[in-house]
This record gives structure tokens, C-alpha cells and sequence, in this order.
């Protein structure tokens, strides 16, 4: 099948591998090359590099213009999938045209911009990828095909993005490969269970431990990597970026305290920290990070 490729982040990088060993790549369309890093050297996207690798025709328009989709719909293709790509594509674009969208949740649950990390933060024992047609509203279109997955408690938004994209070649294979054999079915999502997974902002960079363990161990992993969530300990700024929660426990410490050498009281039981990093420093354990510190139980743990 020859395939038109619409994607700019490393979400969409297995997805476009896979396309690329088993079709015919007709195009692949991305962002521009922005500036990025301390000295803001323009950098190409992530599907840009993997595209130029493998001598795909690599498309980089910073709109969308009358201009630019007459060149992208002179290129015969069969079908076009969409992923992360950063732009909405406009309706005169898909003109008599089978187009799909890979998206990180189980929709109609988490529609919006950040799927993976407000499914964390949320607390939702089950997360995956859906594979949708495109709508004029965003990823509210009929569902294609759907792949779910337990979350790991242990696991932060940075790990599960990456493991959900590994689903994508299956997903959208599977489509493509219905699509052409014309047995593809689509449903439609029911629209009483949508949520929408608004986009993240550096003022939600906070954790409340006066919330459930679980709720806050899934806060702490949702923010993680980024925004992160930093907390002031003896006058030093950490981020928590990984732990465990125990809600089972039951203790009578002040909520926000150390109650043990690593365990903070929430709201209802306690969770371990497991992985910070120092501002200015590297990952490490907590332990590690303790070693030759004054931390001991009775500590607060204020968030900054």
C-alpha cells in the first residue's frame, strides 16, 4: 500500500518505521525545524530525522495554505496516517481521501493534548491507543481500532508514551490492512463518556499530599518528565520523580512529614520516594540523595 505519512513527534517514530519496512512511503509531512536546547540551534523533529534516514520525500510547510495542500494532494497515495503531527489538517485536505490518526488513550476517554499524562494523574488503572478517522472536532472520530494495556504503578507519562507507541504498528497495520481488504468497521464514540486531557502547564507543577496515596503517586509519575514536580526539603529544592504508594497503611503522622526515612503521610497512607533529582543535579535514589544530608522523620516536605 503506498502511505502518506503526517507526524512530528516520537510518538509516531515506531509507527513510521514499520510503514516504511512494509509500504510504499509516498510522503512524510512534519513540522518545521525549530530552534531547541540552551543555545536554540534549529533542530529537526524527531519523524523529519528518522524520515530523511530512510530517503523518504519529507515535506516541512509551516502552514497549511491553499498552496501546500495541492502539492500534498497531487501525491498519489492510498492512504494517509496521522500522528502527533502538531497541526490540524484542514477539512479540503481529505477530499475523497481514507486518512486515520493514532491517539494515546482509549477514546472517547482523554481527548486533547496531553491523553498520556492525565490518565496518570487521573489515577486510571488502564491506558492504550485508539485508532480514529479525522473529525472537525478534535479526536472525536469514529474509532477504527483499539489497543489497551494495564498502567504500571511504577510507571511515569515519559515511559508509558514510550510503551504506547510500540502499540502503533499493530494498530494502525491492522487498519490499514482491513481498510484495503474493505472490511474496516468504524463506531462511534459515546460521547457520555468523553474527557478531555487539557494540555500541561508549568503552575501544575505541584503535588498536594493531602490527596489519597494513590491519587498523589499518580500525580507525581503524570508530571513525569516534565513539568515535574519540585518540593522544598530543609531549604533544598527536589523533584520527586518517582514512588510508591502505600494506601493500605494507616499512621498518625502529619500529612506532608516523613514518617518514616522514606515515606511522606498522605491523606489517607503514605508513599515511598523512590527516585528524585536535585535542582541542578542527576536522577538518583533517594537513598543516594539522603547519604550525608540531615533527613529525618518529621521533616516536611513543602511543595514549591
Amino acid at each position: 500500500m503506498r502511505v502518506g505519512f503526517f507526524g512530528s513527534g516520537a510518538f509516531g517514530l515506531p509507527t513510521l518505521q514499520s510503514l516504511i519496512e512494509g509500504h510504499d512511503i509516498a510522503f512524510v509531512v512534519s513540522q518545521p525545524d525549530r530552534p531547541a536546547g540552551r543555545r536554540r540551534q534549529l533542530r529537526a523533529t524527531p519523524i523529519s530525522e528518522l524520515a530523511l534516514e530512510n530517503g523518504c520525500r519529507l515535506l516541512r510547510p509551516e502552514r497549511l495554505g491553499a498552496s501546500e495542500i495541492d502539492t500534498i494532494r497531487s501525491i498519489e497515495a492510498d492512504a494517509w496516517v496521522v500522528i502527533a503531527y502538531g497541526l490540524k489538517l484542514p477539512p479540503e485536505l481529505l477530499l475523497d481521501r481514507f486518512a486515520c490518526n493514532l491517539h494515546g488513550s482509549v477514546l472517547p476517554r482523554w481527548r486533547g493534548a496531553a491523553p498520556i499524562q492525565r490518565c496518570l494523574m487521573a489515577g486510571d488503572e488502564v491506558a492504550g491507543v485508539s485508532v480514529i478517522t479525522l473529525a472537525e472536532v478534535m479526536d472525536a472520530g469514529q474509532i477504527l481500532g483499539t489497543v489497551e494495556t494495564p498502567v504500571d504503578p511504577l510507571e511515569t507519562a515519559g515511559e508509558l508514551h514510550d510503551r504506547l507507541a510500540t502499540f502503533g504498528p499493530e494498530a494502525v497495520g491492522q487498519v490499514l490492512s482491513l481498510h484495503e481488504s474493505g472490511s474496516l468497521e468504524a463506531v462511534d464514540q459515546d460521547e457520555s463518556f468523553v474527557t478531555h486531557a487539557a494540555k500541561l502547564s508549568r503552575a501544575e507543577a505541584t503535588v498536594d499530599f493531602n490527596q489519597p496515596a494513590s491519587r498523589v503517586r499518580g500525580w507525581i509519575h503524570g508530571l513525569t518528565p516534565w513539568p515535574g514536580c519540585d518540593v522544598s526539603i530543609d531549604s533544598s529544592t527536589v523533584r520527586i520523580k518517582r514512588v510508591k504508594d502505600h494506601g493500605e497503611e494507616e499512621s498518625s503522622g502529619q500529612i506532608g512529614c516523613l514518617v518514616t526515612e522514606d515515606r511522606i503521610q498522605c491523606q489517607s497512607g503514605c508513599i515511598e520516594i523512590l527516585e528524585v533529582q536535585p535542582a541542578g543535579g542527576r536522577p538518583m535514589s533517594w537513598q543516594d540523595y539522603c547519604r550525608g544530608r540531615d533527613i529525618k522523620p518529621g521533616v516536611t516536605l513543602e511543595s514549591v
